[in-house]
């Protein structure tokens, strides 16, 4: 009976983590897709950004005042101190990924978007260096010369490229480097107690607010007062990163992608192919579980995942005591 309720439990979790992992791409394809066909008619991505981040902020205050009345249990509140010290670098770093990415939609292709973006393991790679999250390796010198060669063939004289939507994602794939290095140093700081992604998602919304707001008054301020646009703006909805969303985007939007672009993509992926291998290989060589470095899985995903996974083994040993008691 124990034995089968312990089978139960295992594939209960994981067929939980696919469906996690299948609503994570499913709405990371659909949000490119729609920021795209959005700015196509409605041209000020950055405000768009920051409704988007004052819908995510009222979510998670939500989520966090429904958990909290059900747990009994106060949620994490940091100090002013804390709060300017350590999350305002990593929520400037994340508006600014997010606000330039959405505002090269308005020069790029989608597919051109989602190879270019590719190459944010690049930055985070070096900026794990960096800041000594990762060791100086042969195999992620061989991982950026993949991923460096791939960027460049796959940009290379294609039929839709266009400079200044390809500089600015290219600027959001650097800043995402920075990012998610903050990131990750953010959460491993058990002292600021945000290990759960509602909390940090909570904390870090307003700084990338009023981060975003000077680019967004400088650039878009005067066009959308004097526009009719903001008023009779209506959103009939759409929800239709990387091979998928390529794919989707040459059928549905006659993107045009040549065969050296494809090569290009393909090299690129599999620079990150080979990185996940080594951090798999590396971390099931070392034998006992670490802290996280660099990227062997989706920064998003992981995010998503890592509060989960702590409630499961706090859930695990408290069962486990429950048993010994009853012996």
């Amino acid at each position: 009976m124990g034995r089968w309720a312990l089978d139960l439990a295992f594939a209960w979790k994981a067929l939980l983590t696919l469906g996690l992992v299948l609503l994570y791409y499913c709405f990371s394809i659909g949000i490119t897709f729609y920021n795209k066909w959005l700015t196509k008619s409605f041209h000020f991505p950055l405000f768009m950004t920051m409704l988007h981040l004052a819908v995510i902020f009222l979510f998670s205050a939500l989520s966090r005042a429904l958990v909290q009345c059900s747990s009994h249990r106060a949620r994490v509140v940091l100090s002013w101190t804390d709060y300017l010290r350590r999350v305002a670098p990593t929520a400037l770093a994340t508006a600014l990924d997010v606000g330039l990415s959405n505002w090269s939609f308005l020069y790029i292709t989608v597919s051109l978007y989602t190879m270019t973006k590719s190459s944010a393991v690049l930055f985070i790679l070096i900026f794990s260096l960096i800041f000594k999250l990762e060791e100086l390796r042969a195999a992620l010198v061989l991982v950026v010369l993949l991923i460096a060669g791939g960027l460049f063939m796959f940009t290379y004289k294609s039929t839709q490229f266009n400079l200044e939507g390809f500089a600015l994602v290219l600027g959001a794939s650097f800043i995402g480097g920075i990012r998610w290095t903050l990131t990750q140093m953010l959460l491993q700081k058990a002292e600021l107690g945000l290990q759960n992604p509602i909390d940090t998602m909570f904390h870090l919304q307003p700084l990338m607010f009023l981060g975003l707001f000077p680019l967004f008054a400088i650039f878009e301020g005067l066009h959308l007062s004097t526009s009719e646009k903001i008023f009779r703006f209506q959103d009939p909805g759409l929800l239709l990163r990387e091979v998928c969303t390529l794919l989707l985007a040459a059928h549905l939007l006659g993107d045009q992608i040549s065969l050296i672009n494809w090569l290009g993509f393909a090299l690129c992926l599999s620079g990150i192919a080979l990185h996940v291998t080594l951090k798999a290989l590396h971390s099931r060589g070392d034998g006992n579980p670490k802290p996280l470095k660099g990227l062997g899985s989706s920064p998003d995903l992981e995010l998503l995942l890592r509060s989960s996974q702590q409630e499961e083994e706090d859930n695990e040993e408290e069962e486990y005591f429950v048993a010994q008691g009853q012996q």
